[in-house]
Parts: C-alpha cells; structure tokens; sequence
C-alpha cells in the first residue's frame, strides 16, 4: 500500500525506532510499512496517522494499492465456487 510515512517521519524528526515506540510496533515494522511490503490493520494506520495529527487518508494512500483487497479475493473466490456450482447442476 502507497504511504508517505518516510517523508511524514523525517518531517517529524522521528526514527523508525520512535515511531514504532509511539504506535506499539517493532522498528522492522515500520521499515516493512515504509518499503511497501506490510499492509497496516485499520487500527495501526489509525495510530500511525494521530501520530502525525493527519487523517488516514493523508498517509495511506489506497486507491493505489497494488495487492487485492481481501474482500475483493472472497468475492472472486465466491463468485468462482457460484460459477463452478452452477455447471454441475
């Protein structure tokens, strides 16, 4: 998931280190968030943006997320397992 939390936090003078502290989560964390590789729970962006006093969309930018949703898979999945049914008939 696309974030500005690398700018957000060097423009707060934080490290990955202090972040983590602040939000209850490890360093390598943070890095994992950072280099796009972690998709942050609801609650944990929630904490990252009151951190830097923005609203979750102002940090998290997620109409350009490259990985599928979980809904969006059980939806394909249920959609397949529907069409799958539906042939057998």
């Amino acid at each position: 998931m696309k974030n500005r939390i690398r700018l957000l936090r060097r423009e707060k003078g934080l490290s990955q280190q202090a972040l983590g502290e602040r939000v209850g989560v490890s360093r390598q964390t943070i890095s994992a968030l950072e280099a796009e590789r972690y998709e942050p729970s609801i609650w944990l962006a929630h904490d990252i943006a009151r951190v830097f006093g923005l609203p979750i969309e102002e940090v998290f930018l997620f109409a350009e997320s490259p990985h599928k949703s979980r809904a969006e898979s059980s939806r394909t999945g249920a959609q397949r397992q529907r069409r799958e049914r539906g042939s057998l008939l």
